[in-house]
């Protein structure tokens, strides 16, 4: 009987945790979903906050933000410093990832295929169009290319993922900068959309010479077949942590004003060409601190003990002192309406 009680008043205190979880709300960018999820499931238990996050696309985090409707956003794009302001939005990183090129061309396994950054511009441009092109097979004497139709694929949605790789178009084509520009939504010379990472991951993997981009979490775990960039150091690297974290060692965070550190096309022989932070927005002014402050505790806890399992998800942790960085933004500048530190 003894032991019966005791293991009924275990149950009941588990219950009791359980129940008195505090419920913060976020919505926004698919490519920090996976990290946030598996940092949901340990937080309940760790610190009593339980995480509805929504990965509704960066455009759709910024105006639900915007609009206050949830507790944070989340945007793989910087949003524009002028919104910030105007919104009351504090901006801060909460990891970084990689975007990659991935392909569905017969009889060409992962990273065999090498591509500069200006032909990828021509093939999104729409002026190359076939895999045999001259172009192409200069580039990948090694590789046995068919005369089969390229089929670009591009998210449909606002996009975070499509501002960092239209950045890096940007970025290695001057025609492709002065044309079509470096945003979350561009008009596409050529292709056809589809939405989230998952829905560009599938759509290549069900076209033949299809081609398209993705964080680099959703190629790892739908084992997709990605292909080499050539970086700014001229040498072709494959999409590799190793590769992500030398071009993520580069970044000025000291001189990144609301956290936007360019990760874009790094110096370094390693250094992968696609790199970028993804970033949480939150009200400077909330509604309800306590959920701020929830919201605040949650990141803190992650910056803590998050970034093995960022690791294993593809993620590059931060840097801790961009950690302590956004910790005092925190403090100084998340208030309570009598203007004292929310967290």
């Amino acid at each position: 009987m003894k032991l019966a009680m005791t293991a009924l008043a275990i149950s009941l205190a588990g219950f009791t945790v359980a129940a008195q979880a505090q419920q913060i709300t976020g919505a926004g960018a698919t490519f920090p979903a996976p990290v946030y999820t598996k940092w949901g499931e340990a937080a309940k238990s760790a610190i009593g906050i339980e995480l509805n996050y929504q990965a509704i696309g960066s455009g759709g985090g910024q105006n639900q933000i915007l609009n206050r409707t949830v507790d944070f956003g989340a945007s793989d794009a910087p949003m524009d410093p002028a919104k910030l302001e105007s919104g009351k939005l504090l901006q801060f990183p909460t990891v970084m990832g990689a975007v990659v090129v991935i392909v569905n061309i017969p009889g060409v396994e992962s990273n065999k295929l090498r591509l500069p950054g200006e032909l990828l511009a021509e093939i999104y441009g729409g002026k190359i169009t076939k895999w045999n092109d001259p172009k192409i097979v200069e580039a990948n004497r090694d590789v046995k290319l068919p005369s089969m139709a390229i089929a670009p694929v591009y998210r449909a949605d606002g996009s975070g993922t499509s501002y960092v790789y239209t950045s890096y178009l940007s970025a290695v084509s001057s025609e492709w900068k002065d044309k079509v520009g470096a945003n979350t939504s561009v008009k596409w010379p050529a292709g056809a959309g589809a939405k989230g990472n998952d829905g560009v991951a599938a759509t290549v993997h069900n076209t033949r010479g299809g081609i398209g981009y993705v964080e680099f979490a959703y190629a790892a775990q739908n084992k997709l077949t990605t292909v080499q960039l050539r970086n700014k150091a001229g040498h072709y690297v494959s999409p590799t942590m190793e590769a992500f974290s030398a071009a993520a060692s580069n970044g000025d965070w000291a001189n990144a004003k609301n956290f936007a550190v360019n990760l874009i096309d790094q110096p370094g022989d390693k250094s992968w060409p696609i790199v970028s932070a993804t970033f949480i927005e939150l009200p400077k002014d909330p509604k309800d601190p306590s959920r701020s402050a929830n919201v605040m505790k949650f990141f803190d806890w992650a910056y803590k003990n998050g970034d093995d399992a960022a690791t294993k998800l593809e993620y590059v942790p931060l840097p801790a002192k961009v950690k302590d960085s956004v910790r005092a933004a925190w403090h100084s500048e998340v208030k309570t309406p009598d203007g004292k530190p929310v967290f």
